[in-house]
């Protein structure tokens, strides 16, 4: 089957493009904006790439076009798919009916971690010698690329909450029927797509209702919105984690590296990791259960997180200059990047000074439906210095209640001068954005050496 994907440089479109290819369909594609990694992974899947949407693209008359997300009413290329009556499908849709049928699905949901937990999940199995496929939202550095198709029924896949094309506004994750499923958290976020949280509510009630009474769930105990979700009907049993007390649950001590598993007061397990902060602990409770399910002990799974590097572009160094360490984050999100820069204090402790560096990127963000929520998030970084261009709010005054902390650039060329300026040796810089943010690193790295 030859197929034409229409947005294949998005992390989902992309990983089903070699999901695609390894399956030995014949895949080409096409997009705006191609930036690594995903890029560098199509090229060395041997998938060709087209730059734009121009509708000729129509003559290629593939056996069927895949449409992302992304894709909206005035394409080009999508006016002349329904001009010319051409077979198209969603990718979620797509990868359901081809590499999804039949498998055992081990799905992460939540408006946070997803990526961490999938990819933790995937490397649990994989050092249990269950071979597991993939389609993660990042990539991990323990594989080294973000899909592939596993020997093995088990497939682990990031469930994400957004819709999943313009001529279906279900969430994609309803199409792919996990049978093991995490529920790690519940926040408002996409306010481009959803009204509400009782929205997004919703659309996780509508994927609780497609697994089978003999699947399981791995939900988060301190999350209100998903037991709400969970009362609206659940014929599913329930692993509940991270209750405040009692249950399942992990804790540790970041200084020293160890993670700690426990069931109500009785430790389970502990090992040594490379990763901090509350937030990864609790992933890596729900991977350990939701690996559990399939049969790895809790104990091979502690044993295999003690060697898990975690995911680019989640606290990962990019390099250092001038005694300067620079890290990228993928944090958008008020919560994410509070827990990010909590995780970072952890790592580098209280005297460290942390400038971060943000780009409000997203749909969600560019709206400022949270903007209010921003200089709490950034509360623990010594100075922040936030990229204001293509926003409709008042970035200068939404940051305001951190006072001479911070500095709003309309150019990036003058954020990183700022920024080198202020830097001293010893210092660490996290940028955070979910995207490529101009090659931001790179130009940082450049200045401070110079």
């Amino acid at each position: 089957m030859h197929i034409h994907i229409l947005g294949i440089c998005g992390a989902f479109m992309g990983g089903a493009a070699q999901l695609a290819a390894a399956a030995g369909h014949k895949v080409t594609g096409c997009d705006a904006n191609v930036y690594p990694p995903m890029s560098e992974q199509l090229q060395a899947a041997g998938i060709v790439l087209t730059e734009g949407f121009d509708a000729a693209q129509a003559s290629l008359k593939p056996d069927i076009f895949v449409v992302g997300n992304a894709i909206s009413r005035g394409n080009p290329l999508l006016e002349a798919i329904l001009d010319q009556s051409l077979p198209y499908v969603s990718g979620p849709q797509w990868l359901a009916e081809h590499i999804l049928q039949g498998r055992w699905v081990l799905g992460v949901a939540g408006t946070h971690g997803k990526t961490t937990t999938a990819a933790m999940l995937a490397f649990i199995l994989e050092k249990a010698a269950l071979e597991p496929g993939f389609l993660i939202g990042g990539v991990p550095l323990d594989f080294g690329v973000s899909a592939r198709p596993g020997k093995t029924p088990l497939f682990v896949i990031e469930a994400d909450e957004y819709d999943t094309a313009f001529c279906d506004k279900r969430s994609k994750f309803i199409h792919y029927h996990p049978r093991t499923l995490i529920l790690n958290n519940l926040e408002f976020d996409h306010a481009d797509i959803f009204t509400d949280l009782a929205a997004i509510e919703t659309q996780f009630h509508h994927l609780v209702r497609t697994l089978p009474a003999s699947g399981r769930i791995i939900a988060n105990a301190r999350e209100d919105s998903l037991k709400r979700v969970l009362a609206r009907g659940c014929w599913t049993p329930v692993d509940w984690f991270n209750a405040s007390k009692g249950g399942w649950r992990a804790d540790g001590d970041d200084a020293s590296g160890i993670l700690t598993i426990r069931d109500g007061n009785s430790e389970i397990g502990r090992t040594q990791w490379r990763l901090t902060g509350a937030h990864n602990r609790a992933n890596a409770c729900a991977a350990l259960l939701a690996a559990r399910h399939v049969g790895v002990s809790l104990a091979d799974g502690l044993a295999a997180l003690s060697e898990f590097k975690n995911v680019k572009r989640r606290l990962e160094v990019r390099g250092a200059a001038a005694g300067v360490t620079v890290y990228d984050d993928f944090a958008h999100h008020p919560t994410a990047i509070a827990t990010t820069l909590d995780g970072l204090r952890h790592r580098v402790g209280a005297a460290a000074r942390i400038l971060a560096v943000l780009e409000p990127r997203s749909n969600t963000m560019k709206m400022g439906t949270m903007k209010d929520r921003l200089p709490q998030s950034l509360a623990q970084a010594d100075r922040v210095f936030c990229y204001s261009a293509n926003l409709g709010w008042d970035v200068a005054a939404t940051l305001s209640p951190l006072g001479a902390r911070q500095s709003c650039h309309d150019a990036l060329d003058a954020l990183v001068t700022a920024l080198a300026a202020e830097a001293r040796p010893g210092d660490h810089v996290l940028v955070m954005s979910n995207g490529g943010f101009g090659g931001i690193h790179q130009k940082i790295l450049a200045a401070l050496a110079a």
